[in-house]
């Protein structure tokens, strides 16, 4: 194993050397490396993905799991049966479960952890799915699920984080001390640092994770991930900064997985602020950006242009890239024919992550040859989270990716932050949660996508991949993310 430290220079192979024997000794522990930092340790409570990539799966355990191929499985339900008119779930639950302080899981945690999810005072992010679910508990193991709206993506929905079954008397402090069923507990949360997870004994199936002591560590910068991967002070970083993955490719010691994924990177426009809400301005934004030289500059060109809110591969994904090409004159003339007088000014505000730091100068540069002039203001995730995905529309751009795959539906949500409120497209929407015929469905899906592009709703840019860069001897990494986890019990040390 002596060739794994060939990488390093030797004032980091004396500097590391201990903490990499000690790794490579025992096995039983691993560090993740993460771009960003969790906001909290409760996913029903921000829309941060990042708390999903620490929580989800490993402390926190929801009815079904999303495997990396899209598939589903039981996890906390031992099955599920759907009804004909596909409003109607009844599911079995799992036997002798016990959250991390002791409490039973049952139907009644399952009753109380959907109501809580879609109450007057939830922040969860799909409030509005749990609002519609009435729950009925059978006895201390079935459940049924009573749906207003026909929607088969359920038991998907019902995998994700948002859908993590809480312990009552624990939910209200999972923020700082998370409480679950899963197969890890937190240890310890140094803010700005790292957080630490390690084997809970209690767990239904002991010998499922391989992993005893897991820390993650949050760091943005790109070279600093590098850095990180060399030195020998992270094992493994999904979703590493895709500048860096030349530094790997090729090397030996280092095993570099381009992850296929559902998330949809745009330019989040204010549609409520003038002259944004004027359609010829957004189109004419659209019109300037060339999205391949976009991938090539926010993602080093690991991506596919996208031209609505929907990826392909997506059940009844049209393409919608050739709506708003990329065209400067016309841009100019929408300009013109909106009224607007350049040097129009705007403001960009750009969270942590590289692709939108990145992405920002391509922005810019975009722009300013149409004669609106962009000013960068680089916030950290908290801001962002804060400030303008959740600041009242305080914002005139931003670029993000959104990761969700069934999440077509926050363009009928009032209030939601990027300001879009398109009658057609909210008429189109309401038909499909009530149509259950898959033919029919792929179809409204696709009047949604176009009208969506149509509207230049957002400036629709590109599907990303999301690259793993994992020493060699780590197994069980996802290739695929249909959702952002980090699957803690499938990893282990070949």
């Amino acid at each position: 194993m002596l060739n794994r430290r060939t990488v390093l220079t030797s004032a980091a192979l004396s500097a590391t050397l201990p903490q990499l024997a000690l790794s490579q000794g025992r096995k039983d522990s691993i560090v993740i490396g993460m771009a960003l930092e969790p906001t909290g340790m409760d996913p029903t409570a921000s829309a941060a993905s990042s708390i999903a990539e620490v929580v989800q799966y490993n402390i926190l355990e929801t009815l079904t799991k999303i495997n990396a191929d899209g598939s589903i499985t039981p996890l906390l339900a031992e099955s599920w049966e759907v009804s004909p008119d596909l409003k109607t779930y009844t599911f079995k639950l799992r036997r002798g479960v016990k959250f991390q302080n002791g409490e039973p899981f049952n139907a009644d945690t399952v009753k109380f952890s959907f109501a809580r999810a879609g109450g007057d005072k939830s922040t969860n992010k799909d409030k509005r799915t749990f609002a519609n679910l009435g729950v009925q508990v059978i006895d201390p193991y079935t459940v049924v699920l009573l749906n207003r709206e026909i929607d088969p993506d359920l038991p998907f929905l019902l995998g994700q984080a948002t859908a993590v079954i809480v312990e009552p008397k624990s939910a209200d402090t999972n923020a700082t001390k998370p409480v679950g069923t899963g197969p890890y507990q937190l240890e310890s949360w140094s803010k700005g640092s790292s957080a630490v997870l390690v084997k809970w004994a209690g767990y239904r199936n002991p010998g499922l994770a391989k992993i005893n002591k897991v820390t993650f560590r949050f760091i943005s910068e790109p070279a600093a991930q590098a850095a990180s991967l060399l030195a020998g002070d992270v094992d493994a970083f999904p979703r590493a900064a895709t500048r860096i993955v030349p530094q790997f490719k090729g090397n030996p010691q280092f095993q570099v997985i381009l992850g296929g994924t559902r998330a949809k990177t745009i330019l989040a426009i204010n549609n409520k602020r003038k002259p944004l809400d004027d359609v010829r301005v957004r189109r004419a934004i659209l019109a300037a950006v060339d999205r391949k030289a976009f991938i090539e500059g926010a993602a080093d060109g690991m991506g596919t242009p996208i031209g609505s809110h929907y990826v392909p591969g997506a059940p009844g994904y049209v393409d919608t890239t050739g709506v708003n090409p990329f065209d400067v004159e016309k841009a100019k003339k929408l300009l013109a024919e909106a009224g607007v007088k350049t040097p129009l000014e705007l403001t960009m505000t750009l969270p942590p992550p590289p692709y939108s730091r990145q992405g920002g100068e391509v922005i810019v540069a975009a722009l300013a040859k149409i004669g609106i002039t962009v000013k960068t203001q680089n916030v950290e995730w908290a801001q962002w989270l804060s400030n303008t995905y959740g600041g009242a529309n305080n914002y005139d751009l931003t670029i993000i990716s959104h990761v969700e795959p069934f999440d077509l539906g926050n363009y009928s949500k009032p209030g939601y932050y990027w300001g879009y409120e398109g009658k057609p497209f909210a008429a189109v929407y309401d038909k499909l949660k009530t149509t259950g015929n898959p033919a029919e469905r792929n179809k409204l899906l696709g009047e949604a996508q176009k009208i969506l592009a149509n509207d230049a709703a957002n400036g629709f840019l590109y599907q990303p991949q999301f690259p793993i860069i994992a020493k060699k001897g780590v197994k069980g990494l996802w290739t695929a993310m249909p959702i952002l986890c980090n699957d803690l019990a499938a990893l282990s040390w070949g």
